[in-house]
């Protein structure tokens, strides 16, 4: 069967797990098998129902009161036991922080190779093949594997929710068996960014600002083009970030994170091949900057050459209208 990791953060199922669940069950069916999902945690069993519509025939809850703050020697530890059991031919899981976090512990725990980042999976001669970028995004490479069982982890947002189905599966809830010691770090406080907004992985719309933006207090258009825009976040590129204008959470590129939304917008970033890495792979992208040689006009679809305080309340006035019609 493909095995798939389910990430519930604040009695949530995210959405990148349901994407990936569901190309879980699209390569499950390429391969007639199943698609199961997996669920670690306490008290998370409420949960299994919305799985099973995406593409879930079996969800496995595993359970232990130690498990139930995020941990990353405790999870992966806890899928290590339901894979030694049930030997899944593949493991897929959302490259969001979780799963970059726990795959990699779990493949050195069951001493196979794992893919990381991938945009694409196809099932060749029954066996599942990925391509991932390389090079900071400059290159892809198709891989495919020697060892069993297959792990990846598949950038968020990149593929397509399956229609919810009206359909039920089993549900299997497994008590884990963990020692306290077996829990290297423990979450002892979880603090938050003060009026936080969408993180920039899941929104559908990013609008990112980079040195052009001239200071943090004009990062301030910006939100109020997320305020009129739903699913929206801010971005920012490295140098926005390392002058202390935003925070380190909203940097998208090769050293910040990597985001594949609907709609990019980029004000006053030059488009250095390291934000590029993180970025070039959104669906539309809509650059913003004064010099019409800037390198992120190469990777636009649609590029305004001109001053972004110009541009800016312009489109919020657009915006306004369109949205009210």
């Amino acid at each position: 069967m493909i095995l798939v990791f389910i990430e519930i953060r604040e009695g949530k199922i995210k959405k990148f797990s349901l994407e990936a669940l569901s190309e879980g069950k699209r390569r499950a069916d390429e391969m007639n098998t199943e698609a199961s999902a997996v669920i670690v945690g306490h008290n998370l069993g409420s949960h299994a129902s919305e799985l099973f519509p995406y593409g879930a025939s079996k969800v496995y809850i595993l359970e232990n009161t130690l498990l139930s703050q995020y941990s990353a020697s405790g999870f992966s530890q806890a899928l290590f036991l339901l894979a030694e059991e049930v030997k899944p031919e593949v493991i897929l899981f959302p490259a969001s922080s979780q799963g970059k976090d726990i795959a990699p512990r779990l493949a050195a725990k069951l001493k196979v190779s794992m893919a990381s980042d991938c945009t694409e999976t196809t099932i060749q001669s029954g066996k599942l093949q990925v391509v991932r970028p390389i090079f900071a995004g400059k290159a892809y490479a198709a891989l495919s594997f020697k060892s069993s069982p297959q792990i990846a982890t598949l950038r968020p947002n990149v593929f397509p929710l399956q229609d919810p189905v009206d359909k039920q599966g089993e549900v299997v809830k497994k008590e884990v068996v963990i020692a306290e010691d077996q829990i290297k770090g423990k979450v002892i406080e979880i603090l938050r960014e003060e009026g936080a907004e969408l993180d920039i992985t899941e929104a559908e719309i990013v609008v990112s600002g980079g040195r052009g933006m001239k200071g943090p207090e004009n990062f301030d258009l910006l939100r109020d083009l997320i305020a009129l825009l739903p699913h929206s976040a801010i971005g920012a590129s490295r140098s926005a970030v390392d002058a202390g204008w935003m925070d380190h959470q909203h940097q998208v590129g090769q050293t910040g994170k990597t985001v594949s939304p609907n709609l990019y917008l980029a004000f006053g970033i030059s488009g250095a091949i390291q934000h590029l890495a993180g970025m070039s792979s959104s669906k539309n992208i809509v650059a913003v900057n004064k010099d019409p040689e800037a390198s992120i006009f190469k990777v636009a679809d649609f590029g305004v050459v001109g001053d972004l305080f110009q541009v800016i309340p312009y489109l919020k006035e657009e915006l306004k209208k369109a949205l009210s019609e």
